[in-house]
């Protein structure tokens, strides 16, 4: 029989906790609530004295908000997932730092699919915790740090991996999973579509040129005409190019 994961609750909201706890126990099985917190005060003082697996986060809360509490964490070694009604803004950053968010009101099957994420992820705590790391990043992108605007956090199976974007060479799609490649000759695997990751990475450094395909056009070599186009990639890579994408792919390599 599989254990429960414990799960802690922090709102500032009354309505949102009580709305969120019911989902949980009408519709998520695997997930015990232990506690819920009112303010981020209270909350810190019930990571510490609970352990939950799981604690569900507010962001907007007054006098120490989600992202505050969150900094406050670094000896916490579950998981955060980030309730909020934040905006498109906020959302890339989210996904830049990997980490699992839920927008408000928060909807049974985007819950369900949260919580199965994270019953498919080993978690690996060592030195610095992943989830530091990924705050780390987050807050960089929210408040708009260059140096970590160059960075993205990738989770897999087994870990959260840390990258600077321009060591990532290109992207291909396989199946619903997407393998990135690196500078080094590394190659990892991750459950996002290529997708996810056209619509997450900046236009003006990767460019989808082929439905298969999204390239970082810092690491373009050198670009064949013959038969109907293909690109040279600094790793030796060739890439075929989509017709309807040729165009868009001559004006963009003009700029570079």
């Amino acid at each position: 029989m599989h254990m429960k994961q414990t799960a802690l609750i922090v709102d500032d909201e009354s309505k949102s906790r009580k709305s969120l706890r019911q989902k949980i126990e009408n519709y998520c099985n695997g997930i015990e609530i232990i506690g819920e917190a009112a303010n981020g005060q209270e909350g810190l003082e019930k990571i510490n004295k609970l352990s939950p697996d799981i604690v569900f986060l507010d962001i907007e809360m007054p006098v120490m908000n989600g992202l505050q509490l969150a900094e406050k964490l670094s000896h916490f070694r579950g998981t955060i997932i980030f309730t909020t009604a934040y905006n498109e803004y906020a959302i890339k950053a989210f996904k830049y730092s990997a980490f699992d968010y839920l927008l408000k009101p928060v909807d049974i099957a985007e819950l369900q699919e949260s919580l199965q994420r994270l019953s498919r992820t080993v978690r690996r705590a060592s030195g610095e915790s992943a989830t530091q790391k990924q705050l780390t990043l987050l807050l960089g992108h929210l408040q708009g740090h260059a140096e970590q605007q160059r960075k993205i956090a990738v989770s897999t199976q087994e870990a959260v991996h840390f990258f600077d974007l321009a060591d990532i060479v290109r992207l291909e799609a396989n199946s619903n999973y997407t393998q990135l490649f690196f500078t080094n000759g590394t190659r990892l695997l991750t459950s996002k579509t290529l997708g996810e990751f056209e619509s997450m990475l900046p236009k003006e450094m990767f460019f989808r040129i082929h439905h298969s395909f999204l390239i970082n056009m810092h690491h373009v070599r050198k670009y064949l005409k013959a038969d109907g186009g293909q690109i040279e990639m600094s790793d030796g890579a060739m890439v075929d190019i989509s017709r309807r994408k040729k165009e868009d792919f001559i004006a963009l390599i003009k700029h570079l």
